[in-house]
Parts: structure tokens; C-alpha cells; sequence
């Protein structure tokens, strides 16, 4: 089983909701998640121009991807989340906690201009390691 252990380094300026870094070892399996949305059965944007909704619904692909491979959301060592408006990270925090804890995995939070679709208004990757 790896060994996930979060660090820091002195003189790196040490947020409160994620790690400056995470360090991986005994590693057997390391799984790469492809950006995840909010999708309706049929592929298309679910929750329009509902962001929370779509942010849950984000989370929720990547743990159903996390666990089916026998993982947990605590196996998520890096996330990078694309929002088409940086005034949405207001309500990400908190959802975010929801999921991955108060200290999360190492993260990068970017805007962009816009997204596969236009409704969408959020798309996370991962990376887990078990």
C-alpha cells in the first residue's frame, strides 16, 4: 500500500486548504483522471449555469473513478481545477472540503476563457496514487 504523506518546506508559504506537496512512496498504482464534469446520462452539461451543482458533480465522477479502482478520495494526491470565472472559488472551498478534506491534496486553481461546452463551468483532473 503507498505511503501519502503532505509536506512543506521552510520558507514556502503554507496555505490552510492544500498541500505545498505530497510525497509518494511504495507506490503499486498510480491512476491519471482525464478533467471531469457535471454530465447528464446522455453526455450532456448537467445543472446549467448552477456551479455548486456542477462542482459536486465533478467530485462525484472522480470519486466513482477513484473508487473503482479500490481507492478513496484520501488516494487523491494532486488536483487541477479549471473555472470559467475565478469569482466561483468562493463557492468551490467549501465543496472542495466536502470532499477531500480541509487540507487537500496539492492543487492548482486556474480561470479560463471557457470550457469543452459553454455550460460548463467547471472541470477537475486527478491524480490518485494507492
Amino acid at each position: 500500500m503507498a505511503t501519502l504523506e503532505k509536506f512543506g518546506a521552510p520558507g514556502v508559504f503554507e496555505p490552510a486548504t492544500y498541500s505545498q506537496g505530497i510525497k509518494v512512496s511504495q507506490a503499486q498504482t498510480i491512476l491519471f483522471l482525464s478533467g471531469q464534469v457535471a454530465y447528464t446520462a446522455d453526455g450532456s452539461p448537467a445543472h446549467r449555469g448552477d456551479f455548486k451543482a456542477q462542482a459536486r458533480g465533478a467530485y462525484d465522477a472522480i470519486k466513482a473513478l477513484v473508487e473503482s479502482q479500490g481507492g478513496t478520495m484520501a488516494n487523491i494526491i494532486k488536483i487541477t481545477t479549471y473555472v470559467t470565472d475565478m469569482a466561483y472559488r468562493v463557492d468551490l472551498a467549501p465543496i472542495r472540503a466536502e470532499y477531500l478534506g480541509q487540507k487537500g491534496p496539492a492543487s492548482t486553481l486556474v480561470e479560463i476563457s471557457s470550457l469543452a461546452h459553454p455550460d460548463w463551468m467547471i472541470e477537475i483532473e486527478a491524480i490518485a496514487v494507492l
